[in-house]
């Protein structure tokens, strides 16, 4: 099978490809919108998997420790309870907890604009022709090297196929993502934004009415 090849076309390198104005340059007047974004996200995605053992589930403790009277200690019946080492939590998270936080999709989408105006401006965008890949891990390492895209990166494509995800799940600094998928904090924490001219057309289209 033959090796892929790809050709960049970056900001830097060639004025071939103009960045849409009206999804990576707007006028990005307050960054509160963009916090909101980025905590609502965290928030979502966030597993719920603390849990602690209230005195009801804690093992043991069916047995009086001593008598009630006569021994000059306090009185106490279970060693389930709170104040006793290794007895159950008050007020401990049951993993019922809701941490979600709603954000509506026009700001979800405004936010997610100003991200990509931030990362325009700070040249953290490159746009490559396309990424046609075998699935081989070694060949996506070493067009991110030949591109300068060696830490952080964020792959945009139009469809996250198998092949795809075979290319860049190993690979700890590549994260791929669905051009309709983005998100305000992979935009953020990206260190390079690479993007396929038909994910930018894809971005164009579906970000491209936000004010």
């Amino acid at each position: 099978m033959a090796t892929p090849t790809f050709t960049a076309t970056g900001t830097k390198a060639t004025t071939a490809v103009s960045l849409p104005k009206s999804v990576f340059s707007i006028e990005v007047t307050s960054h509160q919108l963009l916090k909101d974004a980025y905590l609502a996200h965290r928030a979502n995605t966030r597993p719920n998997l603390a849990k602690t053992l209230k005195r009801g589930e804690v093992s043991g403790g069916g047995k009086k420790p001593w008598q009630q009277k006569g021994t000059g200690r306090a009185r106490v019946g279970s060693s389930r309870s709170p104040i006793w080492r290794k007895g159950g939590v008050i007020f401990g998270p049951s993993g019922n907890e809701n941490y979600s936080r709603k954000i509506n999709v026009k700001a979800k989408r405004l936010a997610i604009t100003q991200a990509l105006t931030l990362a325009s401006e700070a040249k953290k965008v490159i746009i490559i022709d396309d990424f046609k890949t075998t699935g081989k891990v070694s060949d996506t390492a070493k067009f991110m090297n030949k591109i300068g895209a060696d830490r952080n990166v964020l792959l945009v494509v139009t469809e996250l196929t198998d092949l795809v995800k075979r290319s860049t799940n190993n690979l700890p600094y590549v994260a791929a993502v669905q051009a309709t998928r983005l998100n305000v904090c992979d935009i953020l924490d990206a260190g390079v934004i690479v993007v396929t001219k038909d994910s930018l057309s894809a971005i164009e289209k579906w970000l491209g009415g936000t004010k």
